[in-house]
């Protein structure tokens, strides 16, 4: 067997061994030992294997994949800027703490800086954004070689999953190979190329949890809890009023127009004394004015996999684990009712002809989603649109890529996040979104294909931007051409190219069965006005205040 074979059996074998089930691989020449190991250890149904054309598209592929399981999904590329093309989605798994493994194939050190065809200097490319960078040394066929790879490998995937300190995320393991890079038929090695007799990883490291001292908060005191991204889970917050984004793993419990009342003029009495932040909160002004107010206290809950805690406004007064809370009932009460009158207010304003297109159809989308389901939320518009319209429940989880919040890799990321579980799953995003990941529709015939239908929200351009300080009046001469950035791509031709089957939604009344479970790949085009959405948010806008200010005088 020659060297570069041996090495990528072992490394492949040792991956497995660490509890790897799922592996993403993108085709080239300098990574063909991986590509062959991989491809022999799916045909054995020690894991499964997944082929992409495009790097990019991978790299998120395998984050969607880990993003569900919590499990490490390496994404295996060959050499040059087919490695620099994982960066955006080793950056979202940094920020996310997602144990992604960039897995790349490189030529030998000697051919680095000599102008051989496809080599960049890859040690050390992604920087800081992972948790640990490994180089193997490229293979010989020296006694013991075998100890080493294997021990690099379960280092990296510690580091991936946690076990070294510090909460999951991306890891780089860069292995040069030298030629020949092709299996050559024979089986000699100067030792065997076999793991431990129990089939577990050379070195086994268990992920750590860390304690951390209660916060000294009033307990009584009317208390604020935000609920961010990255919560940490299973935390008994004592009734207490919970503002919660739909990525946060607390959706379903908080208050539906918790964002909205944040920012009313008369609600001065919902105040808090104290705030609890869990998480990394970035969806709403009102909640970063709030927490940027030196008069409220702030305080952070420790993140026990040593996540750092959030304070863009340098408020946080200390971090630690949560005391049992106890706010005053009439605090409680005072949100709640505040609260109903809000919702009340909203769902009528969303039944209005004004109603902007994306707050009705995540509205209407997450009551018609099947139990079970898992939904995957668009970083721009479409999270905020849940955010402040859809009524929370429970039964379905909601993902999203909130580490670095961008608009790239999401329909490759619900690809995999659909492909690691069983049931049926969704993904609500714009129609520049899909535009940019395009390349995640392309899934050969031979592939696992995923059950997941795309709702797509088609505004013909960036609706975000309207809603910001760019879409004002006194900008519209400059807004449409670069903010707006219209396009004429038909979607449906565009699913008919990659083999999607399209629906396109006139009624939002029709959504429950275009989203009724099904096999396959589908999408779901819902047309939208992008020059109706400033207005109609405004008008939502007042609705909620002025509900709110009835409530607030009543009780006066």
């Amino acid at each position: 067997m020659n060297p570069s074979t041996a090495q990528a059996t072992v490394i492949v074998d040792e991956l497995v061994r660490t509890g790897v089930t799922d592996a993403v691989l993108c085709p080239g020449s300098r990574n063909a030992p991986l590509a062959f190991a991989l491809h022999a250890a799916d045909a054995a149904g020690r894991l499964r294997l997944h082929m992409r054309i495009d790097e990019r598209a991978g790299g998120f592929l395998a984050l969607g994949l880990a993003l569900r399981s919590g499990r490490p999904v390496p994404v295996c590329t060959t050499s040059g800027t087919a490695v620099a093309n994982l960066h955006p989605a080793v950056l979202e798994a940094a920020h996310a703490h997602v144990p992604l493994i960039a897995l790349t194939a490189d030529r030998p050190p000697q051919l680095i800086g000599a102008g051989a065809s496809q080599t960049i200097t890859q040690p050390g490319i992604f920087g800081s954004a992972v948790r640990l960078a490994a180089t193997t040394a490229v293979a010989t066929r020296a006694t013991g070689e075998q100890a080493h790879w294997r021990s690099v490998v379960d280092r990296v995937v510690a580091a991936a999953t946690g076990a070294v300190g510090g909460p999951p995320g991306p890891v780089h393991l860069n292995a040069p190979f030298a030629e020949p890079l092709v299996p050559d038929g024979t089986a000699g090695w100067p030792e065997a190329l076999e793991g431990r007799p129990d089939g577990g990883p050379w070195t086994a490291a268990v992920p750590g949890r860390r304690s951390a001292p209660a916060l000294p908060l009033d307990p009584g005191a009317a208390t604020l809890v935000i609920a961010g991204h990255g919560a940490p889970p299973g935390l008994d917050l004592g009734g207490a009023p919970l503002i919660a984004e739909p990525s946060s793993g607390y959706w379903a419990d908080g208050l539906r127009a918790g964002p909205w009342l944040l920012g009313a003029p008369a609600a001065a009495p919902l105040r808090p004394a104290q705030v609890v932040v869990l998480g990394r909160p970035t969806l709403h002004r009102p909640v970063q004015r709030l927490l940027a107010d030196p008069a409220v206290a702030v305080y952070a809950v420790d993140d026990p996999a040593g996540a750092p805690w959030t304070d863009v406004a340098a408020t946080v007064r200390a971090t630690g684990s949560l005391p049992a809370l106890r706010p005053p009932r009439e605090w409680i009460g005072r949100w709640h009712a505040a609260d109903a009158a809000a919702a009340a207010a909203l769902d009528t304003a969303l039944d209005g002809a004004a109603a902007p297109g994306g707050p009705r159809l995540a509205r209407a989308l997450l009551a018609s989603l099947p139990g079970g389901s898992v939904l995957v939320l668009g970083s721009s518009n479409p999270i905020r649109d849940v955010a402040l319209a859809a009524v929370p429940r429970a039964g379905v989880r909601l993902l999203s890529n909130r580490g670095v919040a961008g608009i790239d890799g999401v329909v490759s990321t619900a690809v995999g996040v659909a492909l690691a579980g069983p049931g049926r799953a969704y993904a609500l995003l714009g129609d520049l979104t899909l535009l940019h990941d395009t390349t995640g529709l392309v899934i050969g015939p031979g592939e696992p294909r995923p059950d997941l239908t795309l709702i797509v929200l088609n505004d013909r351009g960036g609706g975000i931007f309207s809603l910001l300080e760019q879409g004002a009046p006194e900008h519209a001469g400059a807004f449409e051409r670069v903010f707006g950035t219209p396009h004429a791509v038909d979607l449906a031709a565009l699913c008919a190219a990659t083999g999607v089957a399209h629906t396109d939604l006139a009624d939002l009344a029709d959504l429950p069965a275009a989203v009724a479970p099904g096999p396959g790949l589908r999408m779901v085009e819902v047309r939208a006005d992008r020059a109706a959405l400033r207005p109609g948010h405004a008008a939502l806008r007042a609705a909620v205040d002025a509900a709110v200010g009835r409530v607030v005088a009543a009780a006066a």
